[in-house]
Protein backbone atom coordinates (compact mmCIF):
# COMPACT_ATOMS: atom_id res chain seq x y z
CA UNK A 1 0.00 0.00 0.00
CA UNK A 2 1.29 3.23 -1.01
CA UNK A 3 1.73 5.97 1.53
CA UNK A 4 -0.62 8.21 0.29
CA UNK A 5 -3.55 5.31 -0.03
CA UNK A 6 -2.49 4.58 3.92
CA UNK A 7 -3.12 8.73 4.40
CA UNK A 8 -6.12 8.56 2.86
CA UNK A 9 -7.82 5.63 4.67
CA UNK A 10 -6.67 6.72 7.70
CA UNK A 11 -7.65 10.16 6.96
CA UNK A 12 -11.67 9.52 8.50
CA UNK A 13 -10.30 7.96 11.55
CA UNK A 14 -8.55 10.69 12.48
CA UNK A 15 -11.01 13.31 12.31
CA UNK A 16 -12.28 14.46 14.96
CA UNK A 17 -16.09 15.69 15.31
CA UNK A 18 -17.09 18.86 13.62
CA UNK A 19 -19.44 19.92 16.23
CA UNK A 20 -19.62 23.73 18.25
CA UNK A 21 -18.23 22.99 21.84
CA UNK A 22 -21.58 23.08 23.36
CA UNK A 23 -23.28 20.87 20.85
CA UNK A 24 -20.53 18.11 21.88
CA UNK A 25 -21.12 18.76 25.61
CA UNK A 26 -24.91 18.19 25.24
CA UNK A 27 -24.20 14.65 23.70
CA UNK A 28 -21.28 13.87 26.32
CA UNK A 29 -24.23 15.07 28.95
CA UNK A 30 -26.42 12.69 27.49
CA UNK A 31 -24.16 9.90 27.48
CA UNK A 32 -23.13 10.13 31.08
CA UNK A 33 -26.55 10.59 32.06
CA UNK A 34 -27.65 7.60 30.61
CA UNK A 35 -24.69 5.73 32.43
CA UNK A 36 -24.59 7.54 35.58
CA UNK A 37 -28.11 6.48 36.12
CA UNK A 38 -27.22 3.15 35.56
CA UNK A 39 -24.65 3.22 37.95
CA UNK A 40 -27.07 5.13 40.33
CA UNK A 41 -29.64 2.40 39.59
CA UNK A 42 -31.97 5.87 38.64
CA UNK A 43 -34.44 4.31 36.15
CA UNK A 44 -36.10 7.70 35.57
CA UNK A 45 -32.57 9.06 34.92
CA UNK A 46 -31.91 6.18 32.09
CA UNK A 47 -35.28 6.63 30.87
CA UNK A 48 -34.98 10.63 30.18
CA UNK A 49 -31.66 9.54 27.68
CA UNK A 50 -33.63 7.16 25.53
CA UNK A 51 -35.48 7.44 22.75
CA UNK A 52 -39.19 5.62 23.09
CA UNK A 53 -38.67 3.24 20.09
CA UNK A 54 -34.86 2.50 21.33
CA UNK A 55 -33.37 -0.24 19.87
CA UNK A 56 -30.36 -1.78 21.95
CA UNK A 57 -28.28 -4.81 20.63
CA UNK A 58 -25.67 -7.16 21.41
CA UNK A 59 -23.78 -9.52 18.54
CA UNK A 60 -24.42 -13.14 19.77
CA UNK A 61 -23.85 -14.64 16.58
CA UNK A 62 -24.84 -17.83 15.23
CA UNK A 63 -27.25 -19.86 17.72
CA UNK A 64 -29.44 -22.99 17.70
CA UNK A 65 -32.22 -20.81 16.81
CA UNK A 66 -31.10 -18.04 14.80
CA UNK A 67 -28.42 -16.94 12.21
CA UNK A 68 -26.68 -14.02 12.90
CA UNK A 69 -28.16 -13.65 15.99
CA UNK A 70 -28.89 -10.59 18.10
CA UNK A 71 -29.89 -9.90 21.86
CA UNK A 72 -32.78 -7.64 21.30
CA UNK A 73 -33.27 -5.21 24.61
CA UNK A 74 -36.24 -2.49 24.49
CA UNK A 75 -35.95 1.15 26.28
CA UNK A 76 -38.60 -0.75 28.83
CA UNK A 77 -36.36 -4.08 29.16
CA UNK A 78 -33.36 -1.66 29.78
CA UNK A 79 -34.97 0.95 32.22
CA UNK A 80 -36.37 -2.39 34.61
CA UNK A 81 -33.11 -3.92 34.52
CA UNK A 82 -32.18 -0.41 35.66
CA UNK A 83 -35.17 -0.33 38.37
CA UNK A 84 -33.36 -3.51 39.32
CA UNK A 85 -30.00 -2.52 40.33
CA UNK A 86 -28.27 -4.18 37.73
CA UNK A 87 -25.25 -1.81 37.62
CA UNK A 88 -25.72 -0.17 40.72
CA UNK A 89 -21.96 0.61 41.79
CA UNK A 90 -20.53 2.93 44.46
CA UNK A 91 -19.58 6.01 43.27
CA UNK A 92 -15.96 5.40 44.29
CA UNK A 93 -15.94 2.80 41.79
CA UNK A 94 -17.24 4.19 38.63
CA UNK A 95 -15.20 4.01 35.67
CA UNK A 96 -16.69 5.46 32.74
CA UNK A 97 -15.81 7.63 29.34
CA UNK A 98 -17.82 8.97 27.25
CA UNK A 99 -16.24 10.23 23.50
CA UNK A 100 -18.32 11.63 20.50
CA UNK A 101 -16.65 10.16 17.50
CA UNK A 102 -18.77 11.81 14.91
CA UNK A 103 -21.57 14.78 14.75
CA UNK A 104 -23.40 15.53 11.11
CA UNK A 105 -26.54 17.73 11.43
CA UNK A 106 -28.86 16.38 14.12
CA UNK A 107 -27.40 13.05 14.30
CA UNK A 108 -24.45 11.83 16.63
CA UNK A 109 -22.49 8.44 16.62
CA UNK A 110 -20.60 8.06 20.89
CA UNK A 111 -18.61 5.54 22.21
CA UNK A 112 -19.31 4.82 25.83
CA UNK A 113 -16.73 2.29 27.81
CA UNK A 114 -17.20 1.34 31.56
CA UNK A 115 -15.38 -1.57 32.84
CA UNK A 116 -18.51 -4.01 32.09
CA UNK A 117 -19.16 -3.09 28.26
CA UNK A 118 -18.53 -0.42 25.64
CA UNK A 119 -22.00 0.99 24.09
CA UNK A 120 -21.70 2.23 20.61
CA UNK A 121 -24.62 5.13 20.61
CA UNK A 122 -26.19 6.35 17.26
CA UNK A 123 -27.92 9.47 18.87
CA UNK A 124 -30.64 12.10 17.32
CA UNK A 125 -31.17 16.00 18.25
CA UNK A 126 -34.58 16.45 18.71
CA UNK A 127 -36.19 20.23 19.83
CA UNK A 128 -32.01 21.10 21.47
CA UNK A 129 -31.82 17.94 23.27
CA UNK A 130 -29.59 14.55 22.38
CA UNK A 131 -31.38 10.91 22.88
CA UNK A 132 -30.20 7.76 22.37
CA UNK A 133 -32.08 6.18 19.61
CA UNK A 134 -29.64 2.66 18.64
CA UNK A 135 -27.44 1.25 20.71
CA UNK A 136 -24.89 -1.17 19.77
CA UNK A 137 -22.88 -3.06 22.69
CA UNK A 138 -20.89 -5.61 23.87
CA UNK A 139 -20.29 -7.04 27.35
CA UNK A 140 -16.64 -7.40 28.13
CA UNK A 141 -15.38 -10.48 29.55
CA UNK A 142 -15.09 -10.92 33.39
CA UNK A 143 -12.02 -11.38 35.16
Amino acid sequence: MSTLSLLLALAPVAAAPVADPATLAAIEATCLDYVDGQLEADPARVARSLHPDLAKRAVLGDTPDERLGLRRMSKDELVALTKQGALKTPKAEWNRSCRVLDVTGNTASVRLETPWFVDYFHMGRFDQRWIIVNALWYPKPKP
